[in-house]
């Protein structure tokens, strides 16, 4: 399912390199000392898109929260440490892909980071698949 044989610690390399204020859900309070904020979303669909697997939709610390649920049932979140140590995962449901991108600037952030993690990838020596 992995795209060019892309293995999972690659394709997080690639997109915690990827992330930026212009992928970020509220690009105001973004930074480069915490690059996973706002980060959720569009990670999720990302690594959908090379692993496939389910969007699981949550809250951590009672702000909604995006993660993966890989085709394996192992469950993966690229973006968690953009929270405080010591909080923990609510799991609400599973999201549907049509859903989350229902919503234009989340279309665009999308985008904009599945592009820089395609260059980047195309850019790295790549490993075998998970």
């Amino acid at each position: 399912m992995s795209p060019d044989n892309v293995n999972i610690d690659a394709l997080s390399r690639a997109l915690k390199a990827a992330w930026s204020r212009e992928t970020a859900w509220d690009p105001e309070i973004w930074t480069s000392d915490n690059p996973a904020s706002g980060q959720c979303a569009v990670t999720s669909l990302v690594l959908q898109d090379y692993f496939g697997g389910a969007l699981i939709r949550g809250a951590v610390d009672r702000v909604p929260h995006y993660w993966n649920e890989l085709p394996s049932g192992e469950e993966i979140d690229l973006t968690f440490d953009q929270f405080p140590k010591g909080v923990e995962h609510l799991r609400l449901g599973m999201a549907s892909r049509v859903w989350v991108l229902s919503y234009s600037d989340t279309q665009e952030r999308y985008a904009a980071l599945g592009a820089a993690v395609k260059a980047r990838l195309a850019d790295a020596p790549q490993a075998s698949s998970r």
